[in-house]
C-alpha cells in the first residue's frame, strides 16, 4: 500500500483525506496554521487538522512549509496528496516522495490556473469545467496531467452549487488515480492549449453597475461570487442610497427588451421575478437582495418596501 501525506486546509478538503486514509497508508497530515476564526476570532485549527485529529492521523500545521522541512523529509512517503492547501511546494519537497505530489485542481487545465478557478469560471463567461488530477511542477498549476473529468456549468449553477459538484467529481477522480498507482500505472500527460488565469477575487470583481456591464457580465459576476464573502454594493434609487449583497440574478429572455431607455432603468417588477433593470447590454432580473443589516428578501418585496416602480432610473454603482 502507497505511504502518503496529505497537504490540505479548508472544509472542501475533508472528504479528501478520509479518502486518502482509507485507500493509502497516511502518515501524516500538513495543513496551514491555526488562526483567529469565527466572531470571537478565537485561534484554532482549521477543518482538515481538526479532522485529522479525530482519526488519529499525526498532524503538522506550520506558520511556513519550510519550517518543519525537516520532520516532513524524515517521513518516508511515496506519494503526496495536495487539495486546498493553500502554500506553495519548493522544489526540495517536490523531491521527498518517490513518485511526486499530486493535486486535484477544480478546472479543466490549462484553462483556469490559479486560486479561485470555480468563480472565476463564472466571471470568465465558462460553460464547460471539471476536474485535473496533475502532478505539482515548480510553476503555477503546469505540471503534467494524470486524469480530467469534465462537467457542464449549468445555467442555473452558481460557484456555491458548482463547488458541491466538483467536489464528488474530484473525489471519483482522486480514487481512479489512486487506485491505478497502487497497480504500478504512471501517467504524465503534458497540458495542452491555451493556458487562462483564475487568480483571487478582488474588489472590482464585485462591481455591478448596469451601465458599465451587459446583463450577462452582471448576471455572471452574481453567479460567481455565490459562495464566500458577498460583497455589498450601493443601490442607488429615489436620490437614496442603500448597501445591497445582491444573492441572485436572472436573465432576461429577450435581451434586447427595452435597447432604448438608459441602462438601470426599471422595465418591470414583478412578484415571480423581482426587478428587471437594463444593463448596458440586455436586462437582468434582481432576484433576491440582503440589505444591509437585513435577512435576504426578494427583490419584488425589496421594490415594494421602497416605492420603487418601473420607468424610474435605479443604479448597482461601482465602488472604487
Amino acid at each position: 500500500m502507497l505511504k502518503t501525506i496529505f497537504f490540505g486546509t479548508p472544509q472542501l478538503a475533508v472528504p479528501y483525506l478520509e479518502l486518502v486514509r482509507t485507500q493509502t497508508d497516511l502518515q501524516l497530515a500538513v495543513t496551514q496554521a491555526d488562526k483567529p476564526r469565527g466572531r470571537g476570532m478565537e485561534v484554532s485549527a482549521c477543518p482538515v487538522k481538526a479532522r485529522a485529529l479525530e482519526l488519529g492521523v499525526p498532524v503538522l500545521s506550520p506558520e511556513k512549509l519550510k519550517d518543519d522541512f525537516d520532520k516532513i523529509a524524515a517521513t518516508p512517503f511515496d506519494l503526496g496528496v495536495a487539495v486546498a492547501y493553500g502554500k506553495i511546494f519548493r522544489p526540495d519537497f517536490l523531491a521527498l516522495p518517490k513518485l511526486g505530489i499530486l493535486n486535484v485542481h477544480f478546472s479543466l487545465l490549462p484553462k483556469l490556473r490559479g486560486a479561485a478557478p470555480v468563480q472565476q469560471a463564472f466571471l470568465q463567461g465558462y460553460t464547460k469545467t471539471g476536474i485535473s488530477v496533475f502532478w505539482i511542477r515548480p510553476g503555477m498549476d503546469d505540471g503534467p496531467l494524470f486524469l480530467q473529468k469534465e462537467m457542464d456549468i449549468l445555467p442555473e449553477d452558481n460557484a456555491q452549487t458548482l463547488f458541491e459538484k466538483l467536489i464528488p467529481l474530484g473525489l471519483d477522480g482522486l480514487q481512479e488515480v489512486l487506485t491505478r498507482l497502487q497497480n504500478g500505472e504512471m501517467v504524465q500527460t503534458p497540458q495542452t492549449g491555451e493556458p487562462t488565469a483564475a487568480p483571487m477575487l478582488q474588489k472590482e470583481d464585485a462591481l455591478l453597475c448596469p451601465a458599465d456591464l451587459s446583463a450577462e457580465t452582471l448576471h455572471n459576476r452574481v453567479r460567481g461570487l455565490a459562495c464566500g464573502p458577498k460583497p455589498k454594493v450601493p443601490f442607488i434609487y429615489k436620490g437614496k442610497v442603500e448597501w445591497l449583497q445582491v444573492i441572485k440574478t436572472l436573465l432576461d429572455t429577450p435581451l434586447s427588451q427595452g435597447v432604448d431607455t438608459p441602462p438601470g432603468t426599471v422595465l418591470s417588477i414583478e412578484r415571480d421575478r423581482g426587478i428587471l433593470v437594463k444593463c448596458k447590454e440586455g436586462a437582468v432580473w434582481l432576484v433576491t437582495v440582503q440589505p444591509a443589516g437585513k435577512k435576504p428578501m426578494s427583490a419584488y418585496d425589496f421594490a415594494n418596501g421602497r416605492g420603487i416602480k418601473i420607468n424610474e432610473t435605479v443604479f448597482i454603482e461601482n465602488v472604487h
